[in-house]
């Protein structure tokens, strides 16, 4: 996390299901200076104009996209990246999108780059450390 908040980038968040999470994330999200936004359990936001909805558990987030409310709707606790388009109720269509694992945990190190304009994602691997294989 500490690489992540000194890029000065706005980071958008909710917890996972470890329940050390919670204290760690709120405790992170309360510092200054910061530009971290914990939401806890899910969130919703708009970023350039994108409705965007987060959580961690994928049958919340393809439930959440069913409703046609938000153009991007990301969870993680799969594992394994994915990007999909979910047909949703009001007759179009919802990206759904879970980054995998950056730790590399029982799959690849992933994550996903893309361009909210476009809502056009690609699955990237997490670049190794110098030295580790």
């Amino acid at each position: 996390m500490h690489a992540v908040v000194g890029l000065g980038l706005p980071i958008h968040l909710v917890h996972g299901n470890n329940t050390g999470d919670l204290y760690a994330l709120s405790k992170w999200a309360q510092k200054p200076d910061n530009r971290l936004q914990y939401y806890g359990q899910d969130g919703s936001f708009v970023l350039a104009q994108r409705r965007i909805f987060i959580v961690h558990y994928p049958h919340y987030a393809k439930a959440m996209a069913l409703t046609g409310d938000y153009d991007l709707v990301c969870n993680g606790h799969e594992h394994r990246a994915v990007i999909e388009n979910i047909r949703n109720i009001k007759g179009s269509e919802t990206l759904r999108i879970d980054p995998g694992t950056v730790a590399g945990v029982s799959a690849p190190a992933t994550y996903v780059f893309g361009d909210l304009q476009t809502l056009e994602f690609e699955v990237r691997p997490v670049p190794s450390s110098p030295g580790k294989q």
